[in-house]
């Protein structure tokens, strides 16, 4: 089991608990299924023969898709018996819901609590060896603040991520703590077919988000560290994206408010933390996510839409004023750049598909470099 003890998962499976105070966990129960918490913060993989009626053999699962010829996530918030014998093939049981609690008290009480759960999340990290992942957003900046730790930014030259880390760095009085991974176009076009591979992705969204953590990922473990403190979670919990804002304009969701808007985001937890740990675990080191503990989690879901997204647009509203207890004002709100694009790497991404031959008009030309790169 990771994440956690298999007893305290077994008791939240017995309990239909869904957040049961931890940060995440998968593997298998002493009862030998197979489980994965409500949010999928930890990857699990069974192999497919498996699923349609095969016998069940020795390595019918892992927390590595590599490790499987044929490997399938199990789907978050299930668990799957392997030695259920069905001849129709062995189906997942969802054993966990995400909870929908209705908003109550007022604003600054809202914040007063999610204050409380940050600190009590951060402070129940241990920090040996562990680095942060740092771009200068309150995001990121707020896990800094907790540790003694080197903080690494990955970023081309003159890009904002770079720009912002240093400035952050500055106002956090942590300039001597900043590491900067400044990246040559070279480094890009090795790791590309790391990060494929290791993710079993070659669409360009993915690759380009997952490139400059495995790269910061990668400096670390060099360095010596084994651990990465990210700042994962935030924009989805606390309505960090435009579409998420512009609800229910915005074609990309179909709720009918934000505060519906940012739950179907979460529903796209599963799909995006098994990405980002799979490339984190290529470059040597552990992704631990503060943010996505469960206390920040349950507190989180509970607050109101305004909170999220205030009267003026301004995104994360409750954890920018939360985030004033961590790091100061000028960080709290900062805005900041996606890393795919405050890195410039999608930018050099791009250019060398373009330099090899896949041109802007062909259809999604960049996922055709980066398939190409993997055969």
């Amino acid at each position: 089991m990771r994440g956690t003890s298999p007893e305290t998962v077994a008791r939240a499976v017995r309990e239909r608990e869904s957040l049961s105070g931890t940060a995440g966990f998968a593997g298998r129960l002493p009862d030998g299924r197979l489980v994965r918490d409500v949010l999928g913060r930890q990857p699990i993989f069974v192999e497919a023969s498996v699923r349609k009626g095969s016998d069940r053999g020795a390595s019918d699962w892992s927390f590595s898709p590599a490790d499987l010829a044929d490997p399938e996530p199990l789907p978050a918030g299930h668990v799957l018996d392997l030695g259920s014998g069905d001849p129709g093939g062995r189906s997942p049981e969802r054993v966990f819901s995400l909870p929908d609690p209705t908003p109550a008290g007022g604003d600054r009480e809202a914040v007063a609590a999610l204050q409380r759960s940050l600190e009590e999340s951060l402070s129940a990290v241990d920090s040996a060896g562990l680095a942060v992942a740092f771009s200068g957003g309150v995001d990121s900046a707020v896990v800094a603040s907790a540790f003694d730790a080197p903080l690494y930014v990955v970023g081309f030259p003159g890009s904002h991520d770079v720009a912002a880390a240093r400035l952050a760095a500055e106002l956090m009085d942590r300039e001597a703590d900043l590491r900067v991974v400044e990246l040559d176009v070279s480094d890009v076009e090795r790791a590309v077919p790391e990060v494929a591979r290791a993710t079993g992705r070659t669409n360009a969204m993915d690759v380009q988000i997952a490139l400059p953590l495995y790269l910061a990922g990668e400096q670390a473990s060099a360095d010596g560290f084994d651990r990465l403190a990210v700042g994962q979670g935030a924009d989805e919990l606390f309505g960090g994206y435009a579409k998420v804002a512009r609800a229910p304009e915005d074609p990309r969701v179909e709720a009918e408010t934000v505060r519906g808007a940012a739950r179907e985001v979460v529903a796209t937890f599963p799909d995006q933390l098994e990405r980002d740990l799979l490339a984190l675990r290529e470059a040597g080191v552990e992704p631990v996510a503060p943010l996505l503990d469960d206390r920040v989690v349950r507190t989180a879901l509970g607050l109101p839409g305004d909170l999220l997204v205030d009267s003026r647009g301004e995104r994360k509203k409750a954890l920018r004023l939360a985030a004033r207890e961590f790091v100061p004002d000028r960080v709290a709100f900062r805005e900041k750049k996606a890393v795919q694009y405050g890195s410039l790497v999608a930018r050099e991404l791009d250019r060398l598909a373009r330099q090899e031959g896949f041109k802007r008009r062909m259809d999604d030309h960049v996922s055709k470099y980066v398939a190409s790169r993997v055969d």
